[in-house]
């Protein structure tokens, strides 16, 4: 697949170990998100989540992405093709630079990679940390809806949405 076919908007680059630094940066930013969902980010966390995956997933089905304005990293994305099923993309991870937040480009930026995705996929996946309501509004506000399954974790609960993708 071609990344760069992702954002009309933006230019979309592969996250690896030398821009790593980077994403710390706008992680740093957001530290709401790790209230909620700790441990606070590190150099290595991040480095970690370059090759997470999840069961039966390889890293040719993983996209961990920045989207750039230029040289400044605007969001970053931990996506992921077929899980938890064949018809479902599953957002692992999202994130915008606090500078670029509440101005409608987060939203502009999760249309954009639904449209991409919605000709192969019939689902958008993910989860969200219970009690950010931060998360919990953009989320609903982006028409993904609770499935029901929230899963259990050490410190913390996460909801699991799904919104149906359709051209």
């Amino acid at each position: 697949m071609d990344i760069s076919q992702i954002s009309k908007n933006y230019q979309i680059r592969k996250i690896t170990e030398e821009n790593i630094q980077e994403v710390l940066e706008l992680c740093l930013g957001n530290p709401l998100y790790y209230k909620h969902c700790p441990p606070m980010v590190t150099y290595e966390s991040l480095c970690r989540d370059l090759r997470n995956l999840p069961p039966r997933k390889t890293l040719e089905d993983k996209f961990y992405i920045g989207f750039y304005d230029e040289e400044k990293l605007v969001a970053v994305m931990d996506l992921i093709l077929g899980y938890p099923n064949d018809q479902t993309i599953f957002i692992g991870f999202f994130m915008m630079n606090k500078k670029y937040q509440g101005k409608g480009i987060g939203s502009q930026i999760i249309k954009e990679v639904l449209e991409c995705f919605m000709s192969n996929y019939k689902y958008a996946r993910l989860g969200y940390v219970l009690g950010n309501k931060e998360s919990e509004g953009f989320w609903l506000k982006n028409q993904f809806r609770p499935t029901g399954v929230v899963v259990k974790e050490e410190a913390y609960s996460i909801v699991v949405v799904e919104r149906k993708l359709e051209e």
